[in-house]
């Protein structure tokens, strides 16, 4: 049931954007100097603009670089990269992303995990790399599911693909279904670079109480999209999926408010990076069907995980939590790392940091 694919991009669905994007009907702009009141009129328009004149569509091209494939898993259709490491004792990956994620935000880190060798590393971290674009996400079907079925999903996809012991790693939701995963049986081990905990411990440090401090204003200021894609993804989704403007600010705010920036998206990540992304949504036209993720888990999954666990804290990130708060949830923690520089997009961000911690928790479970 595994078929190669390519991703494809018709020249009239560009032609529709770039008229769409002329045709923008634009609001005044903000009354304030600064981003809290949502995306600067300014940076939207610069960045729309760039999208339908500069911008090369080479998403497309730069994702057909890497092996890929669609499979019937269990009645659902699952897009994902597959690469094999050239060495042949490689530990198979699932690779998972989040949202505003998808399958993009690893295309620097692809060569790398899956041939080190061939990027000055040890063959010994080799990995086999599976990378799913969610249900719901880019080029997978829309279903809408729980976390733990679509971490069954992505356990029967590696089992089809002939692997029967295998690692797990994830950011965002995608940290969510790996941390499902190691329910499987088959995971050897598992890495999240969120770690999402309950924060709260008696008598906690000052690095703790920042860190909750920064949480709650989180909550306070940037978790209105979260609120609205949990209570509301279909009304959402109408404006998104219609007006591309409507679905760059969507998304490029977060990668203001979530990435290790100094003000600005691009001096943590390079616009073509964000454009990728961003085209990724509209081209699959997945706004309403990502959203709805959040509504299917508005509960979400906080139990303890019980296999070999590893946790990377970037500074950006949103739940910055201590080792001893990770410990809470992670029974067998036996990688706690906290990096000097990174955020939510830890691949895009810092992709040698990210591989280095990857390939450093994965040793101690090969």
């Amino acid at each position: 049931m595994v078929k190669p694919f390519q991703v494809s991009l018709d020249e009239a669905d560009v032609a529709d954007l770039r008229e769409r994007l002329r045709r923008t009907r634009w609001p005044e702009a903000e009354t304030v100097g600064d981003w809290s009141q949502g995306v600067p009129l300014a940076y939207v328009r610069e960045l729309c603009r760039d999208w339908g004149e500069e911008y090369d569509f080479g998403f497309a091209a730069r994702l057909n670089a890497f092996p890929q494939f669609r499979a019937d898993v269990d009645g659902v259709g699952l897009h994902f990269v597959h690469l094999r490491s050239p060495e042949a004792d490689a530990l198979p990956l699932v690779l998972t992303h989040g949202w505003p994620g998808s399958v993009t935000e690893f295309l620097d880190v692809f060569g790398p995990l899956s041939d080190p060798a061939k990027y000055g590393g040890d063959p010994r971290d080799a990995f086999h790399v599976v990378a799913p674009s969610l249900p719901g996400f880019g080029w997978s079907d829309k279903p809408a599911l729980k976390i733990a079925r679509v971490a069954e999903l992505f356990d029967l996809l590696m089992r089809e693909l002939g692997y029967d012991r295998y690692g797990a790693q994830g950011g965002d939701w995608g940290a969510a279904v790996t941390n499902a995963l190691a329910r499987s049986g088959r995971v050897a081990g598992v890495h999240v670079n969120f770690a999402s905990i309950r924060m709260i411990l008696d008598d906690p440090t000052p690095e703790e109480r920042r860190a909750l401090a920064d949480l709650e204003e989180f909550r306070r200021t940037g978790s209105g999209y979260s609120a609205q894609q949990s209570t509301r993804p279909q009304t959402l989704g109408y404006g998104l999926t219609d007006s591309p403007a409507g679905q760059a600010a969507w998304i490029a705010e977060k990668f203001w408010a979530w990435t290790d920036n100094k003000g600005h998206p691009e001096d943590a990540v390079d616009r073509q990076k964000i454009l990728d992304d961003i085209s990724v949504y509209w081209f699959t036209a997945t706004a309403t069907s990502s959203a709805r993720m959040y509504w299917e888990n508005n509960d979400r999954d906080l139990s303890t995980v019980d296999v070999p666990a590893g946790v990377s804290v970037f500074p950006r990130e949103i739940v910055r939590p201590s080792r001893r708060q990770a410990e809470r949830r992670y029974t067998d923690l036996r990688w706690f790392e906290e990096l000097p520089v990174g955020g939510h997009f830890a691949a895009l961000e810092q992709p040698e940091l990210f591989v280095d911690q990857v390939r450093g928790f994965f040793r101690l479970v090969r």
